[in-house]
């Protein structure tokens, strides 16, 4: 858990701690609470893949340019990316959308959860892209899906995502 606080965004872990207060021991026991905060924190973890694969998107084009290319350094990055990539699918798919977008028969739930699941593959497309690509719009693309399925999520006015 300690990590993942590391990773998560300062301005977010700030707000959950207000929220949570000193519901230390809850947490272990209780999956009450902490619903949100573990959707919350993947929501966060998704962005911070997304950051990564385009640290590496740059870091590819720049010792690809390079005279003497370090074809060490590359691969690493190259792999890099790709394992981002692909937890940023496992986010969307193992989490998302097979434990939290549930079977429903209301009507106003099945179509929230189309619009949910659309977007879910829309972020395992473009995560797809990415691992072939060192093109930036991809990552354009990557944060707009992850930002507009937040805000469907989580619904208005609870952003759940930070800003870089």
């Amino acid at each position: 858990m300690r990590k993942l606080i590391r990773t998560a965004g300062l301005g977010l872990v700030f707000a959950l701690f207000l929220i949570v207060g000193n519901q230390k021991n809850t947490f272990a026991h209780c999956e009450v609470p902490c619903g949100i905060y573990a959707d919350s924190v993947r929501v966060v973890l998704m962005s911070e893949h997304i950051t990564t694969i385009e640290k590496s998107m740059k870091k590819i084009v720049v010792l690809s340019a390079e005279e003497n290319v370090n074809y060490n350094q590359l691969v690493r990055w190259v792999n890099n990316k790709e394992e981002h990539a692909k937890k940023l699918q496992e986010i969307a798919t193992q989490y998302f959308m097979f434990q939290r977008v549930k079977l429903t028969d209301d009507a106003e739930k099945m179509k929230k959860n189309q619009k949910l699941l659309a977007k879910l593959h829309e972020i395992c497309v473009y995560a797809m892209k990415a691992k072939q690509t060192t093109d930036l719009n991809v990552i354009k693309k990557l944060n707009n899906s992850v930002h507009d399925f937040s805000h469907l999520y989580f619904g208005p006015g609870k952003h759940h995502h930070h800003h870089h």
